[in-house]
């Protein structure tokens, strides 16, 4: 299961009730942010999570609305010492402009951060005991922008039942079996993983999509998501502006959710020339279960089990 947790769901520029865009997603005890707009630190102290577990940033792309806040968050580390280190992962031109944030924000200063930019590139990105994060392209204005897929291992479930059957005694001997070992019990009984455990289950699979101009080349990258995050900053009747400035409407996210099969849909990154109600309606025209998110807003994450 994956917690999100919506700091920012603006596009473009802030407005009373919006912050410019950034995400939590938590996973048991990692914390990873994506993107990171002007205000990001101080919606962290709102949201109650503070600064405690962030060492991981994903930058979608390199626009001034989704890094800006990489600042703050970049001076509040180093000075306070409020973490011993800070990843942060990008394309090429992404990271270009963080360096060039990183020159202004931390010159001249005795820092205690351990700062790694790190190069983004398709494919696995990071690897945990139980999840993996897969980083993948996505077309927008600029060159190297991508999205993000957040995917728990599949695991065999442990059938209780069956270990008493078979006299499995509770404690190390089952974890040995689920871990895939073969163990022999004090009366000299063999028992054999598959003797215990259930068919495979997948893991949770979520995904996002930032600033996006294409969604034909995401239905494979996000296909049967558990749930998927993505960008709804404009409406139909703007599409030559949407496509103009590398975006996609409320009703193509909706029918890119559709199509890929998604369990749920969580509309973001929201411009404030729309009611929300107009953005829900195109949404839902393909996906009426599509929820518009708001600043502060926390979602679970499960397995779609339909």
């Amino acid at each position: 299961m994956f917690e999100v947790i919506f700091l920012g769901t603006s596009a473009s520029a802030p407005s009373v009730r919006r912050n410019l865009p950034s995400t939590i997603i938590i996973h048991q005890d990692r914390r990873f942010m994506i993107d990171c707009g002007e205000g990001t630190q101080r919606q962290l102290l709102s949201s109650g999570l503070g600064f405690k577990r962030l060492d991981t940033i994903l930058l979608t792309h390199g626009h001034l609305d989704h890094i800006l806040g990489l600042g703050g968050i970049m001076s509040t580390f180093a000075r306070w010492e409020a973490a011993e280190k800070l990843n942060i992962y990008a394309g090429s031109w992404a990271l270009e402009r963080v360096r060039d944030l990183v020159d202004v924000v931390l010159r001249g200063g005795n820092i205690n951060l351990e700062l790694r930019l790190i190069p983004l590139q398709p494919g696995p990105l990071l690897k945990a005991k139980k999840m993996q994060l897969i980083a993948f392209p996505v077309t927008h204005r600029g060159p190297g922008s991508f999205g993000f897929t957040f995917q728990e291992h599949s695991r065999r479930p442990f059938l209780v039942e069956a270990a008493e059957r078979l006299g499995v005694p509770a404690g190390p001997e089952r974890s040995q079996l689920v871990a895939g070992e073969t163990i022999t019990l004090e009366n000299g009984t063999v028992v054999h993983p598959d003797d215990v455990l259930g068919p495979e289950v997948r893991g949770t699979k979520l995904c996002y999509v930032g600033d996006a101009a294409n969604v034909g080349e995401l239905v494979p990258e996000i296909w049967q998501a558990d749930a998927l995050i993505c960008e709804a900053t404009y409406l139909s009747e703007d599409r030559d502006i949407a496509r103009q400035f590398g975006h996609i409407t409320a009703a193509e996210a909706g029918r890119l959710a559709q199509e890929a099969r998604v369990g749920q849909l969580f509309l973001n990154h929201v411009s404030r020339r729309y009611h929300p109600n107009q953005i829900l309606e195109e949404a839902r025209t393909s996906f009426p279960d599509a929820i518009l998110v708001e600043d502060l807003d926390r979602f679970p994450v499960k397995r779609n089990n339909k």
